[in-house]
C-alpha cells in the first residue's frame, strides 16, 4: 500500500477541502476534518482507477513536496492508495497438497492461481 500526500485547507465557511500534489485533478471536501479525510481516500481511490497507466504520477515525499510548494498552513495528511502495477512472473515452490488445494479454491471462486495467492498476501501483510 503507497500513501499519498493530501493538503487539507479549512476554508471561511468551517468546510474542508482536500487536494493531492501528485494528483492535481483530485480534489474533495467534507465539512469536518474526518469525513475529509475519508471521502479524500475515495475520490483518490476512483481517480487512480480511471488514470491510464502511462499516466501514473511518481509519489513524492513530504519533503520533496516541501521544496516545490508552498503549504500555506495546510493539514497535512498521508492517504492510503492501491497504486495498479504490472504483473511480473514469478516462480514459488509450494507442497504439492497445499498446490492442489489452492487450486480448488481459486476454481471455486472464479478466480486464478495468481489471484488467490495476492489476495492470501494481501489479507496477511494487511493491504
Amino acid at each position: 500500500m503507497a500513501y499519498a500526500v493530501a493538503l487539507i485547507h479549512e476554508e471561511e465557511n468551517r468546510s474542508f477541502g482536500v487536494s493531492f500534489p501528485d494528483f492535481p485533478d483530485c480534489h474533495s471536501a467534507a465539512t469536518n476534518l474526518n469525513d475529509a479525510i475519508a471521502r479524500a481516500a475515495v475520490a483518490l481511490a476512483a481517480h487512480v482507477k480511471n488514470l491510464d497507466a502511462g499516466k501514473m504520477p511518481i509519489l513524492r515525499t513530504l519533503d520533496d513536496i516541501r521544496r516545490t510548494q508552498e503549504l500555506h498552513e495546510a493539514i497535512i495528511a498521508a492517504v492510503p492508495v492501491d497504486l495498479p502495477g504490472k504483473s511480473v512472473p514469478v516462480q514459488i515452490t509450494l507442497n504439492e497438497h497445499l498446490l492442489a488445494a489452492l487450486d480448488r479454491a481459486a476454481r471455486a471462486s472464479g478466480a486464478t492461481r495468481s489471484e488467490k495467492i495476492a489476495e492470501a498476501i494481501r489479507a496477511s501483510l494487511k493491504v
